[in-house]
């Protein structure tokens, strides 16, 4: 995948273009990302949401590296997940990944901007950061404050970010994928359609429910503190939440 320079969602009415545009991407994304081929997945953080992820990741097809200060505490899981999945540091995640994932604790994100902004410029970053001021500090604070989306921009650099995965307990991750019946929602934000896409198609490969909420912008409706967040929730139930359908 050649990254693209991010598509943005106009100004003019954003919270009535938001909308609108989230109808439309929540019937649509899919069809053309399903068919896509094998990502290669970088993940950040490979704990009890990113090593998750990647596990899901990997049965679905996909090559995955999972990554963190000490990687050598993941060759067991790599082992167990076979040929498609291999270990390393953060910086080979970054620099492996057509799409990385950042799943590391709020606190720690300023320090991957600085380390690795060279090798995550212009990819598909999904960030399900959430921020703390208990654990992260007054940087916490501060990115509830602006929405952890801008926050997190601020941070990584010039990405192309996905708000995705920060509202589903790690838990409900690892026990719902792919169950029968409704399956859990996981909404997703960005200024970037591609992006968009192919998160979505991410979410379902995972075994979840993508749920498009609109612009980064929107994606405070489902920061800490909202009432859809660390819930594990249909997607009839997340939209009604967002207020996204009656």
């Amino acid at each position: 995948m050649t990254p693209r320079r991010p598509v943005f969602f106009r100004a003019a009415g954003i919270a009535t273009v938001a909308l609108a545009a989230a109808s439309l991407l929540v019937g649509t994304l899919g069809d053309t990302a399903e068919s896509q081929e094998r990502l290669k997945i970088g993940i950040i953080g490979a704990g009890r949401i990113g090593g998750t992820l990647g596990e899901h990741w990997v049965k679905a097809g996909h090559e995955v590296l999972l990554s963190s200060r000490h990687p050598d505490t993941l060759k067991p899981l790599a082992d167990r997940l076979g040929p498609l999945a291999r270990v390393g540091t953060p910086r080979e995640a970054a620099a492996f990944g057509q799409v990385v994932l950042v799943s590391v604790p709020y606190g720690a994100f300023p320090q991957v901007g600085r380390d690795h902004a060279r090798e995550l410029r212009g990819k598909i970053v999904l960030d399900p950061g959430n921020p703390f001021p208990q654990r992260d500090g007054p940087m916490a604070e501060e990115a509830r404050r602006k929405g952890t989306a801008a926050a997190s921009l601020g941070h990584l650099g010039d990405v192309r970010l996905v708000r995705a995965f920060n509202t589903v307990p790690a838990g409900v991750l690892r026990s719902e994928a792919h169950r029968t019946g409704e399956r859990i929602a996981v909404p997703l934000a960005s200024d970037d359609r591609e992006a968009l896409e192919v998160a979505a198609r991410l979410v379902r490969d995972a075994g979840f429910e993508p749920v498009v909420v609109g612009p980064l912008a929107r994606s405070k409706d489902f920061d800490v503190g909202t009432a859809v967040f660390g819930r594990g929730l249909t997607a009839r139930e997340l939209r009604r939440g967002l207020g996204l359908e009656p």
